[in-house]
């Protein structure tokens, strides 16, 4: 049969469906790579997993972050002669679950099947003794301002978790998975601490067991509280959400970016925690109506536009430096761009680059993802909760924008 002759929008729309079927081939294959190891897997930062690495820093903190440090930045993977065995983060199968939602969506597949047995799994991963319901790593981890045992539940990872719920409510109506998540915000409400600024704001805490001021974190607080409350339709979420993102608007500085956080240890700015930030202001403006941040966020986005990212998509991790280049910052910014599709007619292009980029230079033979590229070397090392479980949601939130705009 003869083939009729293919216009320019014919042309592009070929392109377009062969562009998307190559990132959903890469996301399916990903899925079915962690799913083989039931999301299992190894962490940057799980070294005191190991019984001998544990004795070896004698209850201290400097031994704790050298060998926390060593074997993150080791070439060659320690752990399986350290005694670290792969293991399951709740943040992990948090971000499983909301790629499978987000992919389901996209291309009207039944997921609910998967979702349901990874939020189970999560239920079984709740930290005792908690207000509602926390989860926390599997790993014990020292930073330089404080040491959390493993299992205690922190900001980050319980709303990334209570995000999962939403996320799985909103697309089954499972009205146990809502309570679940307002379960999650009352710890976020009654268990951290929050460390006060001007003008009725405040900084929610990392975790129970420390007062950092980290801006990153305390927004992903104000997110949760603040899509809970305009879904549930609780109007007191609304409002401490507001205080604490107040909290971060009042730190943005005049070219529009944030420090990690307040210490004076803590003023580096990075690609993934911008991006945090900015998806998690966002979500408050658009839950809560706090349309007079629009500038902020906005001045937020183009230092992060602008300076994270070489032309051809690589995204870096500092605004001042190209390496080393983080599966991370990759992940983090296909999200970002997602959730500001509506708000930059480039960011779906911006999106596209950086998938481009990725799967052609980070995404290993056997399916998935490297964890570094350095000027003169790759760390190939599989990191299930910073790397695959990212990736598995950045690009089913990047496919789910590229069908909801083919689709006008």
């Amino acid at each position: 049969m003869k083939r009729p002759p293919q216009t320019a929008s014919t042309a592009a729309s070929g392109d377009e469906e062969d562009r998307i079927a190559r990132a959903e081939a890469v996301f399916d294959r990903l899925v079915e790579r962690c799913g083989e190891d039931g999301w299992a897997g190894y962490d940057p930062y799980d070294a005191l997993r190991s019984p001998l690495l544990r004795l070896l820093s004698f209850g201290s903190k400097w031994p704790r972050i050298a060998w926390i440090q060593l074997v993150k930045r080791s070439p060659v993977n320690l752990r399986p002669v350290l005694g670290v065995s792969k293991g399951v983060n709740p943040k992990g199968l948090a971000l499983a679950v909301r790629g499978l939602v987000a992919d389901g969506h996209a291309r009207g597949a039944d997921r609910r099947v998967e979702v349901a047995g990874l939020l189970a799994r999560l239920d079984h991963l709740r930290s005792p003794g908690v207000s509602g319901s926390g989860w926390g790593y599997n790993f014990d981890w020292q930073s330089r301002a404080f040491f959390v045992p493993r299992g205690t539940p922190s900001i980050v990872c319980t709303t990334f978790v209570a995000h999962a719920y939403l996320d799985a409510y909103e697309a089954f109506g499972e009205q146990a998975w809502l309570d679940r998540s307002r379960e999650a915000c009352q710890f976020v409400l009654h268990d951290l601490h929050r460390s006060p600024g001007a003008a009725e704001s405040f900084c929610f805490s990392y975790t129970p067991v420390d007062r950092s001021r980290v801006h990153n974190a305390s927004m992903l607080g104000a997110e949760l509280l603040a899509r809970v409350a305009r879904i549930a339709g609780e109007a007191e979420l609304a409002e401490v959400a507001l205080a604490a993102a107040r909290y971060t608007i009042e730190r943005q500085a005049d070219d529009g970016s944030w420090p990690y956080g307040d210490a004076g240890n803590q003023t580096w700015i990075d690609s993934f925690h911008t991006g945090f930030v900015l998806v998690s202001l966002a979500e408050v403006i658009g839950s809560c109506g706090e349309q007079s941040w629009n500038s902020a966020l906005d001045k937020g986005y183009a230092f992060y536009r602008d300076r994270f990212f070489l032309e051809d998509g690589t995204p870096c991790y500092y605004p001042d430096r190209t390496y080393p280049i983080d599966v991370h910052s990759a992940a983090q910014a296909l999200v970002t761009f997602a959730r500001f599709t509506g708000r930059d007619p480039d960011a779906l292009g911006r999106g596209r680059r950086v998938a481009r980029w990725t799967i052609g230079h980070m995404l290993g033979t056997d399916g998935v993802f490297h964890f570094q590229k350095h000027e003169r070397w790759t760390n190939r090392i599989s990191y299930i909760r910073w790397s695959q479980a990212w990736m598995a949601y950045g690009l089913a939130r990047h496919i789910a924008s590229e069908r909801e705009t083919a689709s006008l």
